[in-house]
């Protein structure tokens, strides 16, 4: 990938007012011709949008995108749009118990209205923040509930595969997990256990980093550093690791692209959800604190001045281990993240795999901007936009924690890679095609994405994924330009927000609602 190091946020704001201009109609458009008993939305098929049975886990973006096009503009029907839609049909993806997807359905609504009543975007009603609360509440516990152990004692949040299954995806689901606690919940088990929402958040991410993210050592013979396995496969009667899988990408040896991102944005949002977090607040949520050690140690004993020093290597272990954590999710994100630019096309395109098997037939690829319209091998447009949103985000963590030079490297890149969403020939401007982001891909090895007549390979069509994540990373970037507050998953619930030290503007409708549509009603 050739990173533009002039890029600014402001620099982007044109397009990004342009997209969300383009953003209403599709919105609208999709509200218009969407039959909520046909399914949900999932993927365009010649430019409308269909549904495609595997998991229930694309309507909170679709009722997430109008929330987001409402806190970018201000337009009040949108805002109606996605409360209405979130209160009459996201129930049922609460209480979920199937799926590994509670982060990204009930975060991208009922999280983003809590998190804009918070910010005061939206009028703050005890009633209605209740409710939010609840139902966050909830859905983190339950995403928690999908546990298996493995054999060290620690565990995983398992797919809708089976307990065996440890997917990359889910390092974004975790976001119901964070939310959830710092609600104050728990998930309660069998006699009443009291089960900490964050320990199986640190678990599940230190697992995925352990098992699906490679760091070039050696552990089989494709352990590139930064490849992703989308699945982890495991032993569930005696909790072992056995080798690695992929359902969506090309094989388990390849890195499908989208599962790539996942991993980027995944590990850099919960860097970010840490740094609000102590070291004893983390260590108090995610495991049992220094006199509960002790107290396992001795059984029966009190604790005397004759064990101060005892408390103080406990304490000097847990702070030990809180080290280790946060340097496990560096590692993981920057690897992952320096293995994207490195496998991405010059403008910051992915094609949908690493390994798809007539890349060779691409010639010098890398070197050049992604030819979506080839007739070999789709590129992925939606890994570009979850990818760029965590490299922002990684940029900026790296930036506060004083290493900048890689920190603005990573924000480069993902300018560069908004940029090139941003405009033909991935913004979609055409009035009768519905998804916003072209060139996205589903589920190449299944069939699933439409080739066009007279095409070898899929191209030109969205996803709610795609879709959403572009705006998504336009919000973000549009308030970075303008002094808003920064954006995040847990918005609604930090007590100490990431870089709070910046001057923030109350952020408000960031573009003028007039300029995106004249006829606004």
């Amino acid at each position: 990938m050739k990173i533009d190091p002039r890029l600014t946020p402001q620099k982007l704001v044109p397009q990004i007012e342009r997209l969300f201009k383009l953003s209403a109609q599709k919105i609208l458009s999709i509200e218009k011709s969407w039959k909520p008993e046909d399914g949900t939305p999932v993927f365009t098929v010649k430019g409308k949008y269909t549904s495609r049975g595997w998991t229930e886990w694309t309507q909170g973006f679709q009722f997430g995108s109008a929330l987001l096009q409402f806190d970018a503009t201000g337009e009040k029907r949108f805002l109606e749009l996605g409360r209405r839609h979130t209160i009459e049909r996201m129930a049922a993806h609460v209480s979920h118990v199937g799926v590994h997807d509670h982060g990204f359905n009930n975060i991208s609504t009922y999280g983003n209205l809590l998190r804009m009543m918070h910010e005061g975007t939206i009028p703050f009603n005890q009633r209605e923040r209740d409710f939010y609360e609840l139902a966050l509440k909830v859905s983190g516990a339950v995403q928690a509930a999908r546990w298996t152990r493995i054999h060290d004692g620690s565990g995983f949040i398992y797919s809708f595969n089976g307990p065996h299954s440890l997917f990359i995806d889910t390092m974004r689901s975790l976001r119901s997990l964070a939310v959830a606690h710092q609600l104050g919940h728990v998930l309660r088990g069998e006699r009443d256990q009291e089960i900490s929402l964050l320990q199986r958040l640190l678990e599940h991410a230190a697992t995925t980093a352990r098992y699906n993210v490679y760091y070039g050592q050696r552990r089989d013979a494709y352990d590139v550093r930064g490849r992703v396995a989308h699945e982890s496969i495991f032993n569930v009667n005696d909790g072992h690791y056995r080798c690695p899988n992929s359902q969506q990408g090309y094989s388990p040896f390849s890195t499908w692209t989208r599962g790539l991102a996942w991993a980027i944005l995944g590990f850099a949002e919960q860097l970010e959800f840490l740094t609000q977090l102590t070291a004893a607040r983390i260590e108090a949520a995610a495991a049992p604190t220094w006199t509960e050690r002790y107290q396992q140690i001795f059984p029966g004993r009190k604790l005397g001045r004759r064990d101060r020093k005892f408390e103080r290597s406990i304490r000097s272990m847990i702070e030990s281990r809180v080290k280790e954590v946060i340097v496990a999710f560096v590692m993981a994100a920057t690897a992952t993240a320096d293995y994207y630019l490195e496998s991405s096309c010059a403008d910051g395109v992915p094609m949908w795999d690493t390994g798809a098997p007539n890349l060779h037939r691409l010639g010098d690829y890398l070197n050049k901007r992604a030819n979506c319209f080839n007739k070999w091998e789709p590129v992925d447009s939606s890994a570009a936009a979850i990818a760029a949103q965590g490299l922002v985000r990684l940029g900026n963590y790296l930036t506060e924690k004083g290493d900048r030079k890689n920190g603005a490297r990573y924000r480069q890149a993902a300018l560069t890679i908004a940029k090139t969403l941003f405009e033909e020939p991935y913004l979609s401007t055409h009035p009768k095609h519905e998804g916003l982001l072209l060139h996205s891909v589903y589920h190449r090895p299944n069939g699933w994405d439409y080739i066009a007549p007279g095409q070898k390979a899929p191209n030109g069509e969205s996803s709610m994924w795609g879709d959403y994540h572009a705006r998504e990373l336009a919000l973000l970037i549009l308030r970075d330009a303008q002094g808003g507050r920064y954006l995040t998953f847990f918005g609604a619930v930090a007590t100490v927000p990431p870089y709070a030290h910046r001057n923030e503007k109350h952020p408000g409708p960031s573009i003028p609602a007039k300029s995106i549509n004249p006829k606004r009603r």
